[in-house]
């Protein structure tokens, strides 16, 4: 099922702002009016490996006021928070004949981030994870792309009553390759070492950055590596609800980083001359201002204004360590992995 309905006689049945390159899934920025009919309630009870397709429909009205209406199938994802949360993380998969001329013309299938329970306090670790995504866009092109939404999930039974919550797309692994003139490169035990020095790098303060230590090249865990057409490999780094600039109630360190909490900042980059660490910090500094900027501009979304302050501050003592010399030393040249 396809269906639009426009305001005037005449109109196309797709979604008639498609056409314009700025209205496209993740080339826009505003946030998407959603409404998503399936049975949740068969959805939820997929915790397992066992992970079957369910039919829904995602529906959304266009700037033009044509109704779109998209035949979708939906299944849980992920692993710690399937386990964990109250609402499983969800993949939605188009069928790309009806979406083509609409906001999903060209998507296969999708991950949706969800909030992990409902409550302000998850709707803002929710954003909080978006903004870091923006964040590292900012930095970077190889980075995923997101796309935040305003979700209304619909029982189609009608034993429960709609429920609205925030969420965000996240880019597809292959076309996020694609738009960086690379493939994705599924080959675990690559080390640091052995990818794009710079890129690795950038990655590296970043996640020093947002306190987050829940990754690992050599497993990918966490990171997606692409590979270019001369086979220069890149790390990609996603989810980062463990990051302590977000600091969610289930965030644990590794033990064997022997730090108190997630809050506490570990680099775990490889060694770099104070020289190539300043090429790095020169970066993250020019974008201060602008990544900034994304955190004030989430309290229309309803990111609570005490959040925001908290990720400032947390971030106003990254910025302090890189541009003192003695303690980017000790953080990142006496801390750093000599393997």
């Amino acid at each position: 099922m396809c269906v639009a309905t426009g305001a005037s006689a005449g109109q196309s049945v797709h979604d008639s702002t498609a056409a314009r390159a700025p209205d496209r899934l993740f080339e826009a920025t505003e946030p998407l009016e959603l409404t998503l009919q399936a049975d949740f309630g068969a959805i939820n009870k997929n915790r397992g490996n066992d992970k079957p397709n369910h039919p829904g429909v995602l529906s959304y009205t266009t700037a033009a006021r044509d109704s779109v209406a998209l035949d979708v199938q939906l299944h849980t994802r992920g692993h710690f928070r399937l386990g964990r949360c109250q609402y499983p993380p969800l993949k939605i998969v188009f069928n790309r004949e009806q979406t083509a001329h609409t906001t999903f013309a060209h998507q296969g299938s999708l991950k949706l981030a969800v909030q992990c329970r409902g409550g302000q306090s998850w709707g803002n670790y929710l954003l909080e994870e978006y903004l870091i995504y923006r964040a590292y866009n900012l930095l970077t092109d190889r980075s995923f792309h997101v796309r935040l939404a305003r979700v209304t999930y619909v029982d189609p039974t009608g034993k429960h009553a709609p429920e609205v919550r925030r969420a965000f797309f996240v880019e597809d692994d292959d076309r996020m390759a694609r738009r960086n003139a690379a493939h994705v490169f599924e080959q675990k035990g690559v080390f640091q070492t052995d990818v794009d020095f710079e890129q690795m790098g950038l990655a590296a303060v970043f996640q020093y950055m947002i306190g987050n230590t829940d990754f690992a090249v050599s497993a990918l865990h966490n990171i997606v590596l692409i590979r270019d057409s001369v086979e220069v490999v890149y790390p990609v780094p996603y989810d980062f609800d463990w990051s302590g600039v977000i600091w969610t109630p289930y965030a644990q360190p590794d033990a064997r980083l022997e730090i108190r909490d997630v809050r506490q900042r570990v680099f775990r980059g490889t060694c770099r001359s104070p020289q190539e660490l300043a090429t790095l910090f020169d970066r993250f500094n020019a974008q201060k201002d602008a990544i900034y900027e994304l955190y004030r501009d989430m309290a229309a979304e309803g990111l609570e204004a005490k959040r925001i302050e908290q990720a400032l501050d947390y971030y106003d003592a990254f910025y302090k360590t890189i541009n003192d010399p003695g303690r980017a030393r000790r953080e990142f040249i006496l801390a750093c992995r000599r393997n």
